[in-house]
């Protein structure tokens, strides 16, 4: 059986900043979760923080990542650096799924709506076998996400004790 991973978790600002020191230890938290769970391939939301950068761990570790983008431009209101690594990503990409495109995931409102990166997380869950996690208990999208996760029963490995031992700050 084909292992497949999605990722889900929290925007820099639940996670200490948008620095290069936390994207980098969220990074290396991804690359030690992949290296033990060892999946087949990586699916990722594309969002800013975790999403990110689980899907830099699983590129730097060769493992093939699966883009799915909530809508085409999702990074528009982002700052330039934050559009350079997305852009660097998509290209990285075995695959880009335009999931507001996507059969019963479509939406053809145009942009964003949280409609869109619930259909998208709906995605990534149905198309995985196992959901890593960094999630603190809040509500929000990360939230519904896992509990969408468990409603199909798909086995959710949330890393967020890990993560406040390993920030460091």
């Amino acid at each position: 059986m084909t292992k497949i991973i999605a990722g889900t978790g929290h925007r820099p600002e639940k996670l200490g900043g948008y620095s290069n020191k936390v994207f980098t230890r969220l990074v290396a938290l991804c690359q030690a979760s992949l290296e033990r769970l060892q999946p087949d391939q990586v699916i990722s939301g594309m969002a800013l923080g975790f999403d990110q950068a689980l899907a830099t761990a699983a590129i730097e570790l060769n493992i093939p990542l699966i883009a799915a983008i909530p809508f085409e431009g999702q990074e528009c209101k982002w700052n330039h650096n934050d559009q350079v690594r997305y852009d660097h990503l998509l290209m990285c990409s075995t695959r880009i799924i335009c999931v507001d495109k996507m059969g019963r995931y479509a939406d053809s409102n145009s942009g964003y709506s949280a409609v869109k990166m619930q259909k998208r997380n709906e995605y990534m869950i149905d198309n995985c076998t196992k959901v890593l996690a960094l999630y603190d208990g809040s509500s929000g999208g990360t939230g519904n996400c896992i509990k969408y996760a468990k409603s199909q029963n798909k086995p959710v490995l949330n890393v967020w004790n890990s993560w406040v031992k390993y920030k460091g700050f």
